[in-house]
């Protein structure tokens, strides 16, 4: 094999359809694009969702909901993870560190999810009502 050898795979590439060039191709006179209008024109181009001017879909349907901005910076911690983690004392930085929550979460709450046998000091995290109650009846702490 020499570089002046080296060509693509068999039907790798094929030649770009070539249209309005006469009757014979089938893509002459109009080449494919119809009859008149904006979009048989060259530069014929209107904007995503444009309606000719009626009132787009988009616009005409009633705005619902909304999503929070800082939700990405939230995070949850079930019991049961907390019970594997097998810590002591647990903070943001240990719970990152550990996988239990994203790196770019801020506010981490624990939830009542599973149970906890060994008691934990938890430092600068929130914990459900349920949490708090299932955490202190372990013998660990909030701070």
């Amino acid at each position: 094999m020499q570089l002046n050898t080296i060509k693509p795979a068999e039907g790798a590439k094929h030649a770009k359809r070539r249209v309005g060039r006469g009757i014979g191709s089938g893509l002459g006179k109009t080449a494919g694009r119809g009859h008149k209008g904006q979009k048989s024109r060259s530069g014929g181009y209107h904007k995503v969702g444009f309606e000719g001017g009626q009132m787009p879909l988009q616009r005409r349907m009633p705005k619902r909901g909304f999503k929070s901005t800082t939700l990405k910076f939230n995070a949850e911690v079930t019991l049961s993870e907390l019970d594997r983690l097998g810590l002591a004392e647990v903070d943001l930085l240990v719970l990152k560190e550990a996988g239990l929550v994203r790196s770019i979460a801020k506010v981490v709450k624990v939830v009542k999810s599973g149970e906890l046998t060994k008691a934990v000091k938890l430092t600068g995290i929130g914990a459900t009502a349920g949490a708090k109650a299932a955490i202190e009846a372990a013998g660990g702490s909030l701070a």
